[in-house]
Parts: C-alpha cells; structure tokens; sequence
C-alpha cells in the first residue's frame, strides 16, 4: 500500500510515513502534509481511488492512533530493505518520486504544477502570483491527468 501511495502523491518518504489523519481530507482526496521549514518546502497533493481504497481498508485495521501509518522511527528504513528482500525489487520512494513526476508529465501536467504536487512551489512574487496553485485548480489538474498505478 505504501508503494502505491508514494507513486501517487510524489510525497517523500517521511511527508507520508509522518502524516497525520487530520492533514488527509477523504473528501478531496487531498494530502497537506507537515511544513519542516528547516529542510524542504511542502505544499499540497492528491490521491487517486486506488490509494483511497486501501486507505479505507488500512484505516479499519490500524490501531488507535493520530498518525495514518504509526509506524516507530526504527522500522521506517526498514521496510523497504525488507520489501527489496522479498520481491527482489528495489524501490524506494526516491523512485517512486521520480516516477511520480515522470508519469505526471507523460499525461500532459505541466512542471510548475508537478513541482507544486512534490512541495517546490516558486519562491518569486511573479511565479507564484501569475500561477492559480489554489486547492480547486490543483485537483482539476490533477483529477485530470488520471494518473494510475495498478
């Protein structure tokens, strides 16, 4: 399931792994992960119904918890060394990053609204007051490119 949401949501490996249940909206489909303005820039991004499905199941089996995947900072690396291991695969969300922009191109989005899906909004008055990087106008791009894993 976490494969196919970091190949969704172009998000870094802790901006999911990290997220709250309060910066998920079912209804939108968006994620508005936390801001770590020591490092990267975050902004928004969307999901599509494969990922809603198996969030729906994973949240009905999930323990009581704030965080969507409350998973302790020890196992984080590890499961995709364990994923490697057992499919001979080796995925990471770097990869699943870059596919992610890849992919989003391939179907005709635009980079400045791929950059904003991953958290490189423009830092320019210019670029960002004559670019609509609202919440609507991102998910219609989104939903419009239909973007699909399995």
């Amino acid at each position: 399931m976490l494969f196919v949401g970091y190949a969704v949501t172009g998000l870094r490996r802790h901006e999911l792994l990290d997220l709250r249940m309060d910066q998920r909206n079912q209804q939108v489909r968006v994620i508005i992960p936390q801001n770590d303005p020591l490092t990267k820039r975050t902004y928004v991004t969307f999901y599509n119904e494969e990922f809603e499905e198996e969030l729906t199941v994973w949240i009905k089996l999930k323990k009581d918890s704030d965080r969507l995947f409350p998973i302790r900072g020890s196992h984080k690396s590890t499961l995709f060394r364990v994923a490697h291991h057992k499919t001979g695969l080796h995925i990471t969300p770097q990869t699943l990053r870059f596919w992610f922009a890849n992919e989003m191109a391939r179907l005709g989005v635009p980079d400045r609204f791929i950059d904003a899906f991953q958290g490189r909004i423009p830092r320019s008055v210019l670029a960002r007051h004559y670019t609509d990087y609202s919440l609507e106008n991102l998910k219609q791009i989104y939903d419009k490119a239909n973007l699909k894993v399995l």
